[in-house]
């Protein structure tokens, strides 16, 4: 059986984006992250939500997928390089570049300057290669430095509600992929 932790960026995902449309069609198998940081962004308080959600989903002989957008591969990645999990894959989406100028440095102070380290479980870092908050070499030194399988989506922009994907068909196949390969 597999379960859901859903990662949204700042402010969460509104009701348009893929995740919230992936989450309501996953029902009781997906739990999203509820930080009190929503808007201006605590590294501390959203790795302790990621921690919660996990302990919400995961089950004995359970596989928990860490479905992450934007700001939220960040926290998903400082979980996992803190805890070390089993029975973990994560579906990475779009991370900004945290040392880039458009980088909302105010409102997540926290985030700012982190490293990319080895993820210790099968990872894939889906990018856009035109989204504004990181450019293709550096969403693809992430993909490297955590050693995730990388996946660029033409023309995807920031790979969120105003991409206009909706329930982003092409984005589901590939987490069916990356799911069936830690399976495998």
């Amino acid at each position: 059986m597999v379960s859901y932790v859903i990662i949204p960026g700042i402010d969460g995902s509104d009701e348009r984006h893929w995740q919230s449309l992936w989450e309501e069609q996953w029902g009781g198998s997906a739990v999203r992250i509820a930080p009190a940081s929503w808007s201006r962004p605590e590294l501390s308080d959203w790795v302790d939500s990621v921690q919660a959600a996990h302990e919400a989903v995961a089950r004995h002989d359970s596989e928990v997928v860490l479905v992450a957008h934007s700001l939220g591969c960040w926290a998903a990645a400082e979980w996992l390089d803190r805890v070390r999990p089993a029975g973990v894959t994560a579906f990475l989406v779009a991370p900004p570049n945290t040392r880039d100028a458009s980088f909302p440095s105010r409102a997540a102070a926290s985030f700012v300057d982190m490293a990319a380290h080895p993820l210790p479980c099968r990872s894939l870092l889906v990018a856009g290669d035109d989204d504004p908050y990181c450019d293709p070499t550096a969403s693809a030194a992430f993909a490297r430095e955590w050693q995730a399988r990388p996946h660029v989506v033409e023309n995807g922009g920031h790979i969120n509600s105003d991409s206009g994907l909706g329930d982003w068909p092409a984005g589901r196949e590939l987490l069916r992929t990356l799911v069936d390969h830690s399976n495998a």
